[in-house]
């Protein structure tokens, strides 16, 4: 049980980096691999089939034109999570390409990197009694942390 992180270039490591930090935190392995859809849809479609035998979720970091998620979405029946960074570029227009997708393929698009990483685990989870119960005492964590900022601040 894994989420595969794949990005379309090395530029997006931060972001991704950022993603298997909350996976860690949640105790569920990552790995990162690198293919673009426009320049090596063959490569990605090497590590689909790599993993398509275990239980994972991809999640998929490209910006720009992100033909990457759908692609991989499209080439799966497992869960695919598009997580594209931020960009100012075209005044961050570039997000239409993520979530704009041709019938019958459907990435699900989350914008923050910690959401997106809690997103694969939730459904990772839905198997996993105790991925559950680490992701409730993520929440429960998050909520003690509202309380005590807001003690702080009377």
């Amino acid at each position: 049980m894994k989420v595969v992180i794949i990005m379309g270039s090395k530029s997006d490591m931060e972001w991704s980096g950022k993603i298997a930090d909350t996976l860690k935190k949640l105790g569920v392995e990552s790995v990162m691999r690198i293919a673009s859809a426009h320049k090596v849809p063959l490569k990605a479609m090497e590590i689909i089939k790599e993993y398509e035998d275990e239980k994972v979720v991809y999640i998929t970091v490209a910006g720009r034109s992100n033909a990457l998620s759908g692609f991989v979405d499209a080439q799966t029946e497992k869960p695919v999570i598009a997580c594209p960074p931020y960009s100012s570029t075209f005044a961050g227009g570039d997000i239409y390409s993520s979530l704009r997708m041709p019938s019958g393929v459907c990435p699900m698009v989350v914008m923050g990197t910690e959401q997106a990483g809690l997103a694969a685990a939730k459904m990772l989870g839905l198997t996993d009694a105790g991925l559950r119960e680490r992701i409730k005492g993520y929440q429960e964590e998050n909520r003690k942390k509202i309380d005590e900022d807001d003690k702080e601040v009377r």
